[in-house]
C-alpha cells in the first residue's frame, strides 16, 4: 500500500473518531431533552440514507454492486448494524461506562485476529501497543463495577465482535466507491435500527426531535461525517491501524463532555488519555516503518 495513501487513511480515521466522539456529547444532550437513543439512531439512518441516495442521483453515480462484491458488502452492512444494535441494547442492562470498556476491546481483538486475517505473524510490540490503548480507555471511561448483568456484557462484547468484522469487512470492500458503501450499509442497517427502537419503547415522531434541535443536528451531522470518513479511511488503511486510532473516540467524548457539560475530569482520566495518545503515536510510527523493519520486528 502506498505510504502517503495509508497516512491519509490515518488522518481520515482520526477525523471519523473525532466526529463520533463529539457525537456522543450531543446525543447525551438530546437524551436529557427526552429524545431517546433508538429514535436518534433510526432518524439518523433514514436521513443519511436519503442524503446518500440523493447524492448518487445528482452525481449520476450507479449504486449497482457486482456479484463478486455483494457478499462482502452484505457482511459490512450486517456487522455495522450489529455494532449499533448490540451496543444500544447493552446499555439497557449495564452502565454506559461498562458497555464502553467492553466494546473497546475490539482494537485488541483486531490485533489478535490479524495473523489469520492478514496472513502474517503477530508482532509482540503491536500487542503491547493495543493493550496500552485499551488500558487508557479503561482509565478514561472509569467504569462502575456494579450492575454487571450478563446479558449486557454479552451484548457489549457482541458489539465488539461485530466491530472487528466491520473493520476487516470494510477493508475487503475497499474497491467499492464510498457512496455505494454508505447507501447499502445504511439500507441494511435500517431494519435493525427500527427493530431496536420498537423493542425499547417505540419510534418517536419527527416532531419529537424539535425538543433539542441543535443537539439532534450535531448528533446526526456528526454521525454522517464520521461514517463517511470511516468508510473512506478503511479503504486506505488496515483494520489494525484504524482500530488503534479509534481508541481516541472515548477520550474525545469525555473531554468534550467536560467542556460542554461541565463534567469534572480526574487525574486518572488524564493519564488514560495520555496512554491512548501514546499508543496512537506508536501505531503511526509503526505504519511509517519500512517492510523490512516490520519483518524484523515480527521475527522471533
Amino acid at each position: 500500500m502506498d505510504r502517503r495513501f495509508a497516512q491519509g487513511g490515518v488522518l481520515l480515521t482520526l477525523g471519523a473518531a473525532t466526529a463520533y466522539g463529539l457525537n456522543i456529547t450531543s446525543a447525551r444532550i438530546a437524551a436529557q431533552a427526552g429524545i431517546g437513543g433508538p429514535t436518534l439512531i433510526v432518524w439518523r439512518v433514514i436521513i443519511m440514507l436519503a442524503l446518500a441516495a440523493a447524492a448518487a442521483w445528482l452525481w449520476r453515480r450507479s449504486l449497482a454492486v457486482a456479484g463478486a462484491d455483494r457478499r462482502g458488502l452484505a457482511v459490512l452492512g450486517l456487522s455495522s448494524a450489529g455494532v449499533g444494535l448490540c451496543y444500544l441494547s447493552s446499555v439497557a442492562f449495564i452502565p454506559v461506562a461498562v458497555a464502553a470498556v467492553v466494546f473497546y476491546t475490539f482494537p485488541v481483538l483486531i490485533v489478535l485476529a490479524s495473523p489469520l486475517a492478514d496472513k502474517r505473524p503477530l508482532p509482540p510490540a503491536l500487542l503491547g501497543i493495543a493493550l496500552l490503548a485499551f488500558a487508557g480507555v479503561v482509565l478514561v471511561v472509569g467504569p462502575a463495577l456494579d450492575g454487571l448483568d450478563p446479558r449486557g456484557l454479552a451484548l457489549a462484547f457482541g458489539a465488539s465482535l461485530c466491530a472487528v468484522v466491520q473493520f476487516y469487512g470494510a477493508n475487503r470492500c475497499a474497491a467499492l466507491p464510498t457512496l455505494t458503501k454508505v447507501v447499502w450499509v445504511q439500507a441494511i442497517s435500517l431494519p435493525a435500527a427500527l427493530a431496536a427502537a420498537l423493542a425499547t419503547g417505540g419510534l418517536a415522531a419527527p416532531a419529537a426531535l424539535l425538543a433539542a434541535p441543535w443537539a439532534v443536528a450535531f448528533t446526526i451531522g456528526g454521525f454522517v461525517i464520521g461514517f463517511v470518513l470511516h468508510m473512506m479511511a478503511l479503504a486506505r488503511v488496515g483494520a489494525v491501524v484504524a482500530g488503534m486510532v479509534f481508541c481516541v473516540e472515548p477520550v474525545i467524548a469525555v473531554a468534550t463532555a467536560a467542556v460542554v457539560l461541565g463534567e469534572a475530569l480526574t487525574p486518572l482520566q488524564g493519564v488514560g488519555g495520555a496512554c491512548v495518545v501514546v499508543a496512537i503515536l506508536l501505531t503511526v510510527l509503526r505504519e511509517r516503518a519500512t517492510p523490512a523493519q516490520r519483518t524484523a520486528e515480527a521475527a522471533p
